[in-house]
C-alpha cells in the first residue's frame, strides 16, 4: 500500500506538522515539531530533492524526533523540531532565494514556535536571510551565522575518544584506522582533526573531485563508497546521508566501531541490538554529533567566548564515557542506554 502525507502524520506520535506547498518553485515544505517539554522546538532546514513529497516528510518526522532526543541527552532547554524543504531538484540562485525569503515569512508566521539553523542543503548565509526576516533563526550574531560543522566535528572527535578508550583501553588515535564516509561540512573538519591526531584516514564520498582534493591535501586513502563496510576498520564515521547501518551492511561491517555524524544512521532500533551481537561498539548519533546544536544552543543564549563554546561541545565525551559504561554494566546497547537517559531526562522535566 503506497502512504500518504496524511497516513505519515496520523501514524506520527509528535505534536505538530505544518504542511506548505511553495507554488513557484515546486517545493513542499514541511516543519515537524516533536515534543517541546524542554522548550521550543529548535532544529536545523533541510533543503534536498526526494524521490517523492513523503519521502521529505518522513525524514522531517524523524529528523525531528532525533532532536528531542538530541537536546534532552545534553540536557539543553531546547524542543525537538526540523523544517525540510523538499526541492524538485536544484533551484537557480534566484528561485533560491525566493523559496528562502516565503519560507522565512511561514517561518515569522508561526510566532516562534519554532526556530532553526544550518542542515544539509542549507548554508550559515542562508540562516542569515531567513533570520533577517523571520526572527527565528539560530546562531546569527551580529548580522552572521556561525558554522555548526567545526563544533559537530569536535563533538565527534572527542566522541570517538570516548569510544576507543572503552573498547581498546587507550584514547590514541596514533596507527588507529578510520574511516570517513562523507567529506561535507562535517567530515571535512573531521578529517583535519583526525589527520593531526596520528590517525590512519580513509575517506569516501560520492563527489570525486572533494575526494581527490582531500587525498593530496592528506595524504587519506580513497575508498569507493561501495565498498565502505568491507573494510577492515578501527572506525567507521558515517558523516553524510542515514540509514546506512541496517541488516545488510551490518552485517558487512568489518570495524570495531561506529561513531559518525550522520542522523538516524540506523535504519530501525533493532539494528542497534545487531551492532552489538557482532561486537561492533556504536556511539548513538544524536549524542556524537549534538556539538553544532550544543553550540548553537549556547550561542543563542549569548556565549559568545569560543573557549567557551568548545568546552560545552567536548562534554559529549564524558556523556558518552557514561552511556559506555552504563551499557557495559546492564550489558545493553548504548543505543538503548543513551534512549533511556534522554527519556528520563524528559520525564523529569514534564
Amino acid at each position: 500500500m503506497i502512504e500518504t502525507l496524511q497516513d505519515k502524520i496520523i501514524s506520527w506520535d509528535g505534536e505538530s506538522v505544518v504542511v506548505a506547498y511553495d507554488q513557484p518553485t515546486g517545493t513542499w515544505i514541511f516543519i515537524a515539531i516533536h515534543n517541546t517539554t524542554l522548550g521550543v522546538a529548535s532544529g536545523g532546514t533541510r533543503m534536498k530533492s526526494y524521490n517523492s513529497p513523503v519521502a521529505g516528510l518522513e525524514d522531517a518526522l524523524r529528523l525531528a524526533e532525533g532532536m528531542t532526543y538530541k537536546w534532552a541527552g545534553v540536557g539543553m532547554s531546547f524542543g525537538g523540531g526540523k523544517a525540510v524543504l523538499a526541492v524538485p531538484g536544484r533551484l537557480p540562485t534566484r528561485e533560491r532565494d525566493g523559496l528562502l525569503d516565503r519560507y522565512a515569512e511561514r517561518l515569522k508566521s508561526l510566532k516562534g514556535a519554532f526556530q532553526t539553523g544550518v542542515d544539509m542543503g542549507t548554508t550559515p548565509e542562508d540562516m542569515i536571510r531567513i533570520g533577517a526576516i523571520s526572527g527565528h533563526a539560530v546562531g546569527v550574531r551580529e548580522g552572521q551565522s556561525a558554522d555548526p560543522g567545526p563544533y559537530t566535528a569536535l563533538g565527534v572527535f572527542v566522541g570517538m575518544r570516548a569510544a576507543l578508550k572503552y573498547h581498546f583501553g587507550s584514547e590514541s588515535f596514533e596507527s588507529r584506522s578510520v574511516l570517513i564516509q562523507g567529506l561535507g561540512d562535517v567530515g571535512l573538519p573531521l578529517v583535519d582533526r583526525l589527520k593531526a591526531a596520528g590517525a590512519h584516514l580513509f575517506v569516501s564520498d560520492i563527489d570525486e573531485a572533494v575526494v581527490a582534493k582531500t587525498v593530496e591535501e592528506t595524504g587519506a586513502t580513497a575508498v569507493a563508497p561501495g565498498t565502505v563496510y568491507d573494510m577492515p576498520l578501527d572506525i567507521y564515521a558515517p558523516c553524510a546521508v542515514g540509514a546506512t547501518l541496517n541488516p545488510d551492511t551490518i552485517s558487512r561491517l568489518k570495524c570495531a566501531i561506529v561513531a559518525g555524524s550522520a542522523n538516524n544512521q540506523l535504519e530501525s532500533f533493532s539494528d542497534a541490538k545487531a551492532l552489538q551481537d557482532r561486537g561492533i561498539l556504536y556511539a548513538p548519533d544524536y549524542v556524537i554529533n549534538a556539538g553544532g546544536a550544543v553550540a548553537f544552543g549556547h550561542i543563542h543564549q549569548g556565549e559568545r567566548d569560543e573557549r567557551q563554546l568548545e568546552a560545552a561541545v567536548e562534554k559529549i565525551e564524558t556523556a558518552l564515557n557514561d552511556i559506555f559504561s552504563e551499557a557495559d554494566e546492564l550489558d545493553d546497547s548504548p543505543s538503548r542506554v543513551a534512549h533511556r537517559r534522554a527519556k528520563r531526562f524528559l520525564d523529569e522535566q514534564s
